[in-house]
C-alpha cells in the first residue's frame, strides 16, 4: 500500500470511532507553531561577544553553529523545508543585525535593525514573534535588571522594553499578522533575600513604565513569562507565577506557560484550561525539562500529547503555540526539525480523538469504558495520517528527512571554521 492507501484504510478506521481524519489534517494544517531561532547558535545572538547569564546554559559543541545572520536564515530555511506547514519565527533581540561599523545598545534598538528579518518573513509568507533580552549583558547587575535597585541599570531595562514594543509592532504591521511579544526576566536571589516585595514593586513598576507607551494590542499580543527558579536564583524568582498570573490578569495582557519552569510534580497540560476560563488566550513555550529547567529537545512524550490535547479540545484559536529548546550536543538542524515535527505529531494524534464521545463517558461516569477507549486509541495508525500529512505539504515522511541533514552537514555545517 502507498502512503494514500494507507491514510484511507486508517480514516476508515477512525471514522468508526467518530473521527473525521480530512478535518483533522486540515486543523493541523492551519496551526502555525513560532519556532525559536536560538536553536542554531546556543542562544548566542549577534549583539555581544560574552558568555550566556542569567542562568541560561547551551551544553555540547556540535560542530556546524551558525555564526552569522546569513548562516543562522540558510539554517531556518532548511528546517522550514523539513516541516510540513507554515509556521512563524520567534526571535530574541539580542538578534538584531547591524550594518558594518553600526552598533545601537538595547535600550536604543530600533525597527531598521530588525529589517533583514522582517524582510526574511515577507519573502516566505510567515509572521515574527519577540523576546526582549534581558541577559547575557553588563546591565545585569548582580542578577537584576528591571527590579534592580540601581536607577541606571533598570531605566537601561525599561528603556530596552519599550524599544521591545515598538519593534513588535514594527513586525506585526510590516507583516499583517500579529506579534507575540514575550517578556522573560533572570532576576532573582541565590539566597534566602531579606525582603521580597521591594524587588517586586520595582518590578511592578518597571513592567507599567514599558507597557505605558502607546502601542495596539490587537498587533502586539504581550506575554509573561514566569520561572519557579534558575541558576543564581534559586531562593527566590522576582517574576514568580503567582505576580505574572496577578499582573496579566489586572491589565489585560497574556500569561505565558512555560513545561520547564514549574516544579517536577506539577504539569502544564494541567493549567491551560484554568487559564482559559479566565482570560481569552494563553502562551505556551513547550519544551522537555528534565529533572529542572533543561531546555532539551521535544519529545513525543505524555506530557507533549497532554498540552497537545488541551490546546484541541480547548480551541487552537485560545493559544499561542512556541517551542523553546536548545541543544549543542547535536546537529542543531535535526534537533530543531525533530522538535517541531514531534509537537506536530502530538497535535495530530489530539485532532484524531473523539473528543465528544470521551467527554459524555466521564459525565456519566463511565470511567472504564474511558480508560479502554483512551488506552486502545494510543495504538491507532496515527503515523500513517502523518505520513499523508507530510506528503501532501511536500516534505519527507518518515525518517527519511535525516538524509536531507546529513548532506547538509557535510556540504554546509561541517565547513564552517
Amino acid at each position: 500500500m502507498n502512503v494514500k492507501e494507507r491514510y484511507e484504510s486508517a480514516k476508515e478506521m477512525y471514522a468508526a470511532v467518530g473521527v473525521d481524519t480530512d478535518k483533522a489534517v486540515e486543523t493541523l494544517e492551519k496551526i502555525a507553531i513560532s519556532m525559536h531561532c536560538w536553536q542554531g547558535d546556543d542562544v548566542t545572538g549577534f549583539d555581544q561577544k560574552g558568555p550566556l547569564t542569567g542562568g541560561i546554559q547551551a551544553t555540547g559543541n556540535y560542530p556546524g553553529k551558525a555564526r552569522t545572520p546569513e548562516e543562522l536564515m540558510a539554517d531556518i530555511d532548511k528546517v522550514f523545508s523539513l516541516v510540513p506547514g507554515k509556521h512563524k519565527l520567534n526571535l530574541h533581540a539580542s538578534y538584531a543585525i547591524f550594518e558594518d561599523g553600526e552598533f545601537a545598545d538595547r535600550d536604543k534598538l530600533e525597527p531598521k535593525h530588525f529589517k533583514k528579518w522582517v524582510d526574511f518573513a515577507k519573502e516566505r509568507g510567515i509572521g515574527l514573534d519577540f523576546n526582549p533580552t534581558f541577559f547575557s549583558h553588563s546591565k545585569v547587575v548582580d542578577g537584576l535588571t528591571l527590579s534592580s535597585p540601581i536607577d541606571e541599570v533598570r531605566n537601561f531595562w525599561i528603556e530596552h522594553g519599550k524599544a521591545c514594543v515598538r519593534i513588535s509592532q514594527y513586525f506585526a504591521e510590516e507583516l499583517g499578522i500579529p506579534c507575540a511579544m514575550n517578556i522573560w526576566i533572570p532576576d532573582g536571589y541565590k539566597d534566602i533575600p531579606a525582603d521580597r516585595m521591594g524587588p517586586r514593586a520595582r518590578f511592578k513598576d518597571s513592567l507599567d513604565q514599558i507597557l505605558s507607551i502607546p502601542y495596539d494590542k490587537s498587533k502586539v499580543l504581550v506575554c509573561l513569562e514566569s520561572k519557579v527558579f534558575g541558576i543564581g536564583m534559586e531562593s527566590c524568582t522576582v517574576g514568580s507565577h503567582e505576580f505574572y498570573m496577578n499582573y496579566a490578569a489586572k491589565n489585560d495582557i497574556l500569561c505565558l506557560l512555560d513545561n520547564g519552569h514549574y516544579h517536577p510534580t506539577e504539569v502544564v497540560s494541567d493549567k491551560i484550561s484554568s487559564m482559559l476560563l479566565f482570560s481569552d488566550k494563553v502562551a505556551l513555550h513547550v519544551t522537555r525539562p528534565v529533572r529542572w529547567d533543561s531546555d532539551h529537545v521535544v519529545r513525543l512524550d505524555d506530557e507533549t500529547k497532554e498540552i497537545a490535547k488541551e490546546i484541541g479540545v480547548n480551541g487552537t484559536e485560545h493559544v499561542l503555540l512556541a517551542l523553546d529548546f536548545f541543544d549543542a550536543s547535536i546537529n542543531r538542524i535535526s534537533a530543531w526539525v525533530v522538535g517541531m515535527r514531534n509537537m506536530q505529531k502530538a497535535l495530530l494524534t489530539a485532532m484524531l480523538r473523539p473528543n465528544e464521545k470521551l467527554k459524555g463517558l466521564q459525565e456519566n461516569r463511565e470511567f472504564t469504558e474511558l480508560m479502554v477507549m483512551q488506552e486502545e486509541l494510543k495504538l491507532y495508525p496515527v503515523g500513517d495520517l502523518w505520513n499523508y500529512f507530510c506528503e501532501i505539504n511536500g516534505v519527507p515522511a518518515k525518517e527519511d528527512w535525516f538524509q536531507e541533514v546529513k548532506a547538509y552537514e557535510n556540504n554546509i555545517l561541517l565547513k564552517r571554521d
